[in-house]
């Protein structure tokens, strides 16, 4: 295996021991400050801007892989098609180097494959775990848990959820236009209710004045 096939295979493993650590069950106090250290850490951000380069160059390997393996088996196409004009040990041996070739490139193509299908895993798993853990804090707020909501809480939903909180502020400012717009039309109603009554004290009050006459 050369060089750069090592290295993916290393990397590969590292995926597998990061996405075991990520689904065990940690107390949600843990989790969270875990979850806080990763989304401010500029140590884990430089990592993770280097494995995204990283990655590129592992899709022009798997890339190069498929093309290999399509070449390869078009080689062994060729020779089940060939006749009695090459002697059977010639292309006996002929045709295991060729599987051996169309084995490793085979061999690389997953490699490369479940390398890039497991780091797609992992960005998914990650952004879903800090959706949970700001649900799960703004659970415990809502319950009373004052302990909730620390400046961990903040963290991981500033890391989790900005676009959310944008949402949430624009539905706030709409329902405050909703309530001062109901607050005009209930002052409104209240006034005209209050002359209506007046108005009609005022009928009752000259009718009985003529009924005296």
């Amino acid at each position: 295996m050369t060089l750069y096939y090592s290295l993916t295979f290393l990397l590969l493993v590292f995926e597998m021991a990061v996405f075991m650590a990520l689904i065990v069950p940690l107390p949600f106090t843990i989790k969270r400050k875990l979850f806080a250290f990763i989304s401010e850490s500029p140590i884990v951000a430089k990592l993770q801007y280097g494995l995204k380069i990283t990655f590129i160059f592992i899709l022009i390997l798997f890339i190069d892989s498929v093309n290999r393996v399509f070449r390869v088996q078009q080689e062994l196409s060729a020779f089940s098609k060939e006749g009695n004009g090459i002697g059977a040990a010639h292309l006996g041996t002929d045709r295991m180097e060729v599987q051996a070739r169309k084995f490793y490139s085979q061999r690389n193509m997953y490699l490369c494959g479940f390398t890039l299908f497991l780091s797609l895993i992992l960005n998914r798993t990650y952004t879903m775990i800090l959706e949970v853990l700001r649900l799960e804090d703004r659970v415990k707020l809502l319950e009373g848990d004052k302990r909730a909501g620390g400046k961990d809480s903040a963290r991981v939903a500033e890391a989790g959820s900005l676009g959310e909180i944008g949402r949430l502020k624009k539905e706030l400012e709409a329902k405050d236009r909703d309530i001062e717009t109901l607050k005009k039309q209930a002052e409104g109603l209240s006034s005209e209710y209050y002359k209506l009554g007046d108005q009609v004290s005022g009928n009752k009050g000259d009718k009985n004045e003529k009924k005296g006459q």
